[in-house]
């Protein structure tokens, strides 16, 4: 999943845009305060763990905390065989009044370490996600999205008895309702295929190769997916800013953000969970620079003319291009226009004439065949850019 993301985000070099005009500057790791661990775990309570750490010195605090699900005994198939659930006990508490004061001081922390344009993102089931919404915005966190993460491939009800557990929750919120904070609109639109990101994410749970395992056991009971929090990083993060986990666990996190160019720091007391974070982010490769770098804003992305293209060969006068189910085609002609039968004009002007629409985006409407896939020529556009930009 990460790998195709990064394929996608590769095309289009550019600068992040800043809801409410947040400051566009990466972080100087030199800025960063001394004595934050950036790039450690730190062992024991995450509580404990927040404490020791400076003020306003953190930019995202990313948390899978316990989800206190409650579960009775054990679950098993219809074929009678064990369904490997959490049943660890960092999973229970005693009561919703001893979990609700558990997420109260967690929250506190994190408050404490964000920066005032800082996020907080924090993911949870029906079991625990309301709970922890109120608490949060009593502290004063503005909710921004609550954002469904929709399994492509949930586990089943083996009992039958109710729907398919088949999404959790996301909730993304800001230091208050006025705060500055960071989100990469144009990144996101891009990943998404030039549409609105949406707030329902249909990604699958972690799974394959990306599983830790350890002799033919999970390391780790609810290992997110990287895609997951890849696209939580890409979105409201830039290079160089500190993501905090609180739950680390098999270090998810950490990973992504080594891959991203992001500091990470995070906490995590089980010691079979930090070493296997530890040899997992020890062997993450970081992308390099073009594929760090986002999407330009619309407001600030150069302006190139499609005949700009034509005239520099990067696309050749006489290619074809096409609509993105190859119903309508047409030829590119010298001048940066297209012909097709005896119909003409620009990438617009003709797009919208043979879709007798009033107005066309042609640089998302039409296509080419670009090393062996159909591509919007938006994506040679932002390759175009990526060769001439200082």
């Amino acid at each position: 999943m990460v790998q195709l993301l990064t394929r996608e985000v590769a095309l289009k070099p550019a600068r992040t845009t800043k809801a409410r005009a947040r400051k566009v500057a990466p972080v100087d790791r030199a800025d960063l305060p001394r004595d934050l661990p950036l790039g450690q775990i730190i062992p024991g309570d995450c509580i404990q763990a927040m404490r020791a750490l400076p003020s306003a010195s953190v930019d995202m605090v990313f948390a899978d905390p316990p989800y206190n699900l409650q579960l009775g005994g054990d679950l098993a198939r219809p074929d009678g065989s064990h369904v490997d659930a959490v049943t660890n006990d960092w999973d229970k508490f005693d009561s919703f009044a001893t979990y609700d004061r558990f997420t109260r001081e967690w929250l506190t922390e994190a408050r404490r370490v964000l920066k005032p344009d800082g996020g907080l993102w924090v993911i949870g089931s029906y079991h625990n996600i309301f709970r922890v919404g109120a608490i949060l915005q009593d502290l004063g966190f503005w909710i921004l999205n609550d954002i469904v993460w929709r399994k492509a491939n949930p586990m089943p009800n083996f009992k039958g008895t109710r729907f398919t557990n088949a999404h959790e929750t996301l909730i993304w919120a800001s230091m208050g309702e006025k705060a500055k904070y960071t989100f990469n609109y144009r990144a996101m639109k891009t990943l998404n295929d030039e549409l609105q990101m949406r707030s329902d994410w249909v990604l699958p749970i972690c799974g394959g190769p990306e599983r830790l395992k350890k002799d033919g056991t999970k390391v780790h009971p609810t290992q997110k997916p990287e895609g997951l929090l890849y696209r939580v990083m890409l979105a409201t993060t830039n290079k160089g800013d500190v993501v905090l986990d609180p739950f680390f666990g098999t270090g998810t996190t950490g990973a992504v953000a080594k891959r991203l160019g992001r500091e990470w720091i995070g906490c995590e007391r089980d010691t079979v969970y930090a070493e296997a974070a530890r040899a997992r982010i020890d062997m993450a490769l970081e992308l390099d620079e073009s594929a760090i770098t986002t999407m330009h804003s619309a407001r600030s992305a150069p302006k190139v003319a499609f005949g700009t293209l034509v005239e520099t060969g990067w696309i050749a006068p006489g290619s074809v291009v096409f609509d993105k189910k190859r119903r309508l085609r047409a030829t590119v002609r010298a001048d940066g226009s297209l012909i097709s039968d005896a119909v003409d004009g620009s990438i617009h002007a003709l797009g919208a004439k043979l879709q007798g629409a009033p107005s066309c985006n042609g640089w998302t409407f039409w296509h080419i065949e670009h090393e062996g896939t159909l591509k919007p020529i938006d994506a040679i556009r932002q390759l175009y850019l990526l060769a001439t930009e200082d």
